[in-house]
């Protein structure tokens, strides 16, 4: 499963402020020997990669900040297939560590070993903190720990009242709204050593994003539709790690990103008589935009039928002259947009496949594969609950005949979701 933005839908998106700081050097000074260079790079050993392209496909105007990368694989090895994800390998922002360093009186030289990555060696803190650990997402046992240290009366009583059982949803919404860099200002009485801190950590894990190309078209490349994640809590700027990762720390054609393909149920039909209905809104049209060139690479004689949607038409048309191309050549046969913030009354995929309810039927009667992808816990729901609707009502059926049916066409693999 692929991920498009770091940490869900952010409620707050800020602008980019075109940060270039660090880079990524200390990732790859294990995978550079000369038997490496002809390895196969995978999770484990990550390829080197350069990012050849960082554009905002979004217009002026618009409250996001969709940006496109190209992301070269010359010398690697690796090979992909449409429906695939990449996997990144990112870092921290060198001002979190610095302010996680500063908060506990660290120079960022001592050694440590931190639990979970189960180390041959110790590193240094500053090198833990920077590559290897999640600043984010502290869980109730720093807060353990925090109350035990804590030697300020005040603090004390705030750690202790936030243990007590009745507190539990309190303190769930507590740590949700916090990083380690919050606690550790707001405890400031409870002095955590080093190897206290990092202990307390969860390992840094690679991001996945859904493939926006065909190797057909693009077999040195691998381009990525992101959201860059930029938000605010508890009176902090907060920043998705990777998605800024590529987007204000990485230099375009220089900083080495350690990257790995990771293979997918989901992809366009083997068959290329057969049509295809895909449904991807903002940054779910990443895959489709690789399904589409696959296909026309291919001269598939099926059919494409893209349904997607964003904001406003004028700023969020991601990939416009693209879509419009295919459709102009035919090679797009129905392109359905929705606009949510043009008009009053918000339009989402979900609705523009109910008003087109008995061709979809028809579609699907004929053999076509339906896929989705992007936010699952509101559009790909809303989308699957139309789809009943529409099978039911088109179909003459009722809601268990109808559910028998969507079951039939999951284990024929012709609903497909790609969904985060």
């Amino acid at each position: 499963m692929a991920v498009n933005i770091d940490r869900g839908q952010a409620p707050h998106l800020r602008r980019n402020k075109g940060l270039r700081e660090s880079s990524a050097e200390p990732f790859i000074r294990t995978i550079m020997s000369d038997e490496s260079v002809t390895a196969q790079f995978t999770k484990d050993n990550p390829f080197p990669a350069r990012i050849t392209e960082n554009r905002v496909l979004n217009k002026p105007g618009s409250s996001k900040e969709t940006r496109h990368f190209v992301v070269n694989l010359t010398g690697s090895g690796l090979s992909y297939k449409a429906g695939d994800s990449l996997g990144v390998f990112a870092q921290n922002r060198p001002e979190e560590v610095a302010a996680l360093l500063d908060a506990i009186g660290a120079s960022g030289d001592e050694f440590v070993s931190p639990t979970m990555l189960r180390l041959a060696e110790p590193i240094t803190l500053r090198e833990a903190l920077t590559e290897r650990l999640a600043l984010a997402s502290p869980t109730t046992k720093i807060v353990k720990t925090l109350a035990e240290k804590a030697t300020d009366p005040a603090e004390q009583a705030k750690l202790n009242g936030l243990l007590e059982p009745e507190a539990k949803e309190v303190l769930t919404t507590f740590l949700y709204n916090r990083e380690y860099i919050d606690l550790l200002t707001e405890f400031p009485s409870a002095k955590l050593s080093a190897q206290e801190l990092v202990d307390h950590m969860r390992k840094l894990m690679p991001r996945l994003y859904s493939i926006a190309s065909s190797p057909k078209v693009y077999p040195q490349e691998i381009h990525l539709t992101v959201a860059i994640v930029r938000y605010e809590t508890n009176h902090r700027e907060r920043v998705g790690v990777c998605t800024t990762f590529m987007s204000d720390r990485t230099t375009v054609n220089a900083t080495p990103v350690p990257v790995f393909v990771s293979s997918s149920h989901f992809g366009p039909p083997e068959d290329g008589s057969i049509d295809c209905i895909m449904v991807g809104p903002g940054t779910g049209i990443a895959p489709f935009r690789a399904f589409v060139q696959d296909r026309v690479a291919d001269g598939a004689s099926g059919r494409n039928w893209v349904f997607f949607g964003d904001q406003k038409k004028g700023t969020d048309y991601l990939y416009e002259e693209e879509w419009t191309d295919y459709v102009a050549k035919g090679q797009v046969q129905r392109l359905d947009l929705a606009w949510s913030r043009d008009q009053l009354t918000k339009i989402y995929v979900q609705d523009r496949m109910r008003e087109n309810a008995s061709e979809l039927w028809a579609w699907l009667k004929a053999g076509a594969h339906f896929y989705v992808c992007g936010d699952a816990k509101r559009m790909a729901k809303d989308v699957d609950a139309v789809l009943h609707e529409i099978i039911a009502e088109e179909g003459g059926m009722d809601s268990a005949a109808a559910t028998d049916y969507i079951k039939q066409l999951k284990k024929d693999k012709r609903y497909q979701r790609d969904v985060y």
